[in-house]
């Protein structure tokens, strides 16, 4: 009775130790999942399409993450708001975005982190309070000159060009379009004449109509500069359906799988885009740096973007990633297969 007794204590021991590893290897060290959502600027966009993918390739990557990607499915900052207070109450740990309006999203994200979630913004920066890094794509600066040289190249030198831009309220954009008057200024744009400047919203169908209103008042027009991946693909096709493929060229911003077929048509001889894939890795990556305390936002903290390797943030919470490419005939297809 009494070796029966022992046995059954120490059964019970063996119980409770075994319940309480379970609660060590719950509790201790072991690294739980990380949810980490990219919020679009909408749903049914390429270049977001292939951001996305490259948020997957450095959840892979890391390991243990989750990614939750959404967006509205136009671009909205009201839909936006929704999302991410949606994104609140399921707890995640970083919201990675790509901001329709740097402001209007602010106080969302001020509850967000005050709720100890990170919020990243790329692409398209919410303003300084409302997240604790910026990525941008490459910087304002070299983006907007590029795309002035590229117009200027296709007029040789003179001529009336025109913008069709994202919203009234990009911020990206708008910043772009800030550097290329900038630019226009310089000497040798004397020739050129900046003669309009129309939003398409982003959305196809209003971006074609307002590109066709430009081939229309301007008769004079050489070349479109669009910004924007939308944009650009509506610029080409109104130029092709107006019969002025070799008259008005398109250049701006794209995404080489839907642009393969203007630069073969002639509508476009070149455009330029960074690599939307590495943009959301490098998004992704910095996320999940601030979520597990390996990153620290402030004026010239380092932080680690996996294999593009590391960015430094000045003042305002902002960095870059690197310059704007450039494609043409010589090289489209071989990128289409890829974004």
């Amino acid at each position: 009775m009494k070796i029966k007794q022992l046995l059954l204590a120490a059964a019970a021991v063996g119980v409770f130790a075994g319940l309480a590893g379970c609660a060590d290897k719950k509790t201790g060290d072991a690294p739980e999942r990380t949810r980490i959502a990219m919020v679009v600027k909408s749903l049914g966009n390429g270049f977001f399409d292939a951001a996305h993918q490259g948020a997957k390739d450095a959840a892979a990557e890391i390991g243990g993450v989750e990614i939750i990607y959404t967006g509205p499915t136009t671009p909205s900052a009201e839909g936006q708001i929704e999302i991410i207070n949606s994104l609140i109450s399921q707890k995640v740990d970083a919201i990675v975005v790509s901001a329709n309006d740097p402001n209007a999203l602010v106080p969302i994200a001020k509850k967000a982190m005050q709720r100890g979630i990170k919020v990243i913004s790329f692409d398209s920066a919410l303003a300084p309070g409302g997240r604790q890094m910026q990525l941008n794509p490459s910087n304002a600066e070299l983006i907007g000159q590029k795309q002035i040289e590229m117009a200027a190249a296709e007029m040789n030198g003179k001529g009336e060009l025109a913008i069709l831009s994202a919203s009234a309220q990009a911020t990206n954009q708008n910043i772009w379009i800030g550097v290329m008057k900038k630019t226009l200024e310089q000497p040798q744009y004397a020739g050129l004449k900046l003669v309009a400047t129309v939003y398409g919203d982003d959305q196809s169908d209003k971006s074609y109509r307002e590109a066709i209103g430009l081939l229309r008042s301007h008769p004079n027009l050489k070349a479109i500069i669009a910004p924007t991946t939308v944009g650009i693909v509506a610029a080409s096709k109104a130029v092709a359906d107006e019969g002025l493929v070799g008259k008005v060229f398109v250049t701006g911003l794209g995404l080489p799988s839907e642009m393969a077929g203007h630069v073969k048509s002639g509508a476009v001889r070149e455009f330029a885009i960074w690599n939307p894939i590495d943009l959301g890795y490098a998004a992704t990556f910095a996320a999940h740096q601030f979520v597990t305390g390996k990153a620290q936002s402030g004026d010239g903290a380092i932080v680690s973007v996996g294999r593009l390797g590391a960015v430094t943030l000045d003042a305002n919470g902002e960095t870059a990633l690197g310059p704007p490419f450039t494609y043409n005939a010589g090289n489209v297809d071989q990128f289409a297969k890829l974004f």
